[in-house]
C-alpha cells in the first residue's frame, strides 16, 4: 500500500478525509498500522479553536494521539518491536540531548514533538511512525481500544506518582471526565484508603461509583467533602480548585492535572496548612506501567469506551460528549 486515508483538520470545525502516502520508517523508527484512537479533550478544544495556549495551528492538522496499531515495518536499525506486534504508541518524540531529556525529565524537552499538537500530525491516520522505543508491546489481554488509552492512563499513573498516593491515602479527585475516572481507578490499585470524586453531572458521579470510588458529591449542592491527604484536580476549572484546596487535611498535596485558563491560588490556606501544589504535564517513563495495571484488570479500560467511529465519522467522534451525556471515551477506527 503507498496511500493512505487520513482525516484532517483544515480549520476550526472543518474536518475533511484525504489521501496521503504512507509515512516510511525511518532510522531507530517503527510503521504502526492504526487499530484504534481515543478521543482527547485536546481534540475538542483544537476542533472547536484552533489552539489550546500558546499551541496554535497555522496549517491543517491531523488529530488523535491516544493510539494503539500494529507494528507494520521497521526501519533502520530496529530489531524490534518485530512486525506484527500489537503496540500502545506513546506519542512523543525528544531531542535526547537536552538538560531535561538527560535528567530524565523527556517529557519536558523544549524540543518535543507530540502527536497532535501543532504542527505535528496525530494518528487520526491508517498509519503512523514512531520512535521503536515508544512502541510499547501490549499483552493479548488488552484490546486496542484499551491499548489506545494507556495513554490518558499515563497521564493518571503520572499524577498519581508525582502525588506519592500509597496504602491509606484520603484521595479527592475533582473532575469527572475520563481522566479523572482514571485518576480514581489508579488512586484505587495503588492503596488508597477512601476516594473521593467530585463533579456536577449525575452521570459521572453514578459512573464514578460504577469504578470504585467511595463517595461522590455534587460541588454545586453543599455536599461534605471528606479531608483529603492529595487532590488530583482534573478539571482546570476555578471552582473546582477553590473546592479541592479548601478539602485538603494538613500537609496535604495538590497535583494539577486538568487543562485549563489561569486560576489563582489561596496563598494563606497553602501557608497555613503547608500544603504542597504540583504542577503535572503529561508523562514519562510510565507506560509499562500504565500497562501491567490495564492488563491486570486493577484499571477497567474497556468499559469506558461508549461508542466506535471511522475516519468519516471523525466530527461524530469529537462531538460525541457534547451530543450525548451518556457518553464517556469516543473511539476512532480508522481501517
Amino acid at each position: 500500500m503507498t496511500d493512505q486515508r487520513v482525516a484532517v483538520l483544515q480549520e476550526p470545525e472543518r474536518i475533511t478525509v484525504e489521501t496521503r502516502p504512507v509515512p516510511s520508517p525511518g532510522p531507530g523508527e517503527v510503521q504502526v498500522a492504526v487499530r484504534a484512537v481515543s478521543v482527547c479533550g485536546s481534540d475538542v478544544h483544537y476542533y472547536d479553536h484552533g489552539r489550546i495556549g500558546g499551541f496554535v495551528m497555522h496549517g491543517p492538522l491531523v488529530l488523535g494521539h491516544e493510539t494503539s496499531g500494529v507494528v507494520s515495518a521497521l526501519g533502520e536499525g530496529v530489531d524490534g518491536p518485530v512486525v506484527g506486534t500489537r503496540v500502545a504508541v506513546e506519542p512523543q518524540r525528544n531531542c535526547g540531548r537536552c538538560e531535561q531529556c538527560v535528567r530524565g525529565r523527556y517529557h519536558l524537552c523544549p524540543f518535543i514533538e507530540f502527536f497532535a499538537t501543532p504542527p505535528i500530525d496525530g494518528s487520526f491516520a491508517e498509519y503512523v511512525t514512531v520512535p521503536a522505543t515508544r512502541a510499547h508491546p501490549v499483552p493479548d489481554a488488552l484490546s486496542d481500544d484499551a491499548a489506545a488509552m494507556i495513554e490518558p492512563l499515563a497521564v493518571a499513573v503520572h499524577a498519581a506518582g508525582k502525588a506519592d498516593i500509597g496504602p491509606g491515602t484520603r484521595v479527592l479527585v475533582t473532575g469527572g471526565g475520563p481522566v479523572g475516572l482514571l485518576c480514581l481507578q489508579v488512586a484505587r490499585a495503588r492503596g488508597a484508603a477512601h476516594v473521593t470524586l467530585s463533579d456536577p453531572v449525575a452521570r459521572r458521579r453514578d459512573v464514578a461509583r460504577e469504578f470504585g470510588a467511595d463517595t461522590v458529591v455534587d460541588p454545586g449542592a453543599g455536599d461534605d467533602v471528606p479531608p483529603a491527604d492529595v487532590v488530583l484536580e482534573c478539571s482546570g476549572v476555578q471552582a473546582a480548585v477553590d473546592a479541592a484546596i479548601a478539602a485538603t487535611a494538613p500537609a496535604a498535596t495538590v497535583v494539577l492535572v486538568g487543562t485549563g485558563a489561569q486560576v489563582t491560588l489561596p496563598l494563606d490556606l497553602l501557608q497555613a496548612r503547608e500544603i504542597t501544589v504540583k504542577g503535572t504535564f503529561r508523562y514519562a517513563h510510565v507506560y509499562p506501567a500504565a500497562i501491567a495495571l490495564a492488563a491486570s484488570g486493577a484499571v477497567r479500560l474497556d468499559d469506558m469506551v461508549t461508542s466506535h467511529h471511522d475516519l468519516d465519522g471523525a466530527v461524530d467522534a469529537l462531538l460525541a460528549a457534547r451530543r450525548d451525556p451518556e457518553s464517556i471515551k469516543a473511539v476512532v477506527r480508522p481501517a
